[in-house]
């Protein structure tokens, strides 16, 4: 997985660091922050960021897919599939 070091257009990403040289092609707009599929991931497998297991996707994500809490469960939030996509806010909560 890689992550957005700022708005991604649909289209070809460059990417750097461990990665650097090669190219991905974004299938959606992805938010700064969020993180990139850099290979297919199986629903029901773990999602690693940087090595390390930080979630279960909940769907098939294609490469070149926005990776977040739409496609899969986190292993650190058990409200992760209650919070809102772009501004974390919980959805299963009435507020007065």
């Amino acid at each position: 997985m890689a992550t957005a070091l700022a708005p991604l257009a649909p289209g070809t990403v460059f990417l750097t660091g461990e990665s650097s040289g090669r190219e991905i092609r974004a299938l959606e707009e992805i938010p700064d922050g969020h993180k990139l599929a850099v290979t297919d991931i199986a629903a029901g497998t773990p999602v690693l960021k940087y090595g390390i297991p930080i979630g279960t996707a909940t769907k098939d994500i294609k490469k070149g897919a926005w990776v977040h809490l739409h496609c899969m469960r986190s292993n650190y939030d058990e409200r992760s599939s209650h919070l809102d996509l772009h501004t974390g806010v919980p959805t299963d909560s009435e507020y007065l």
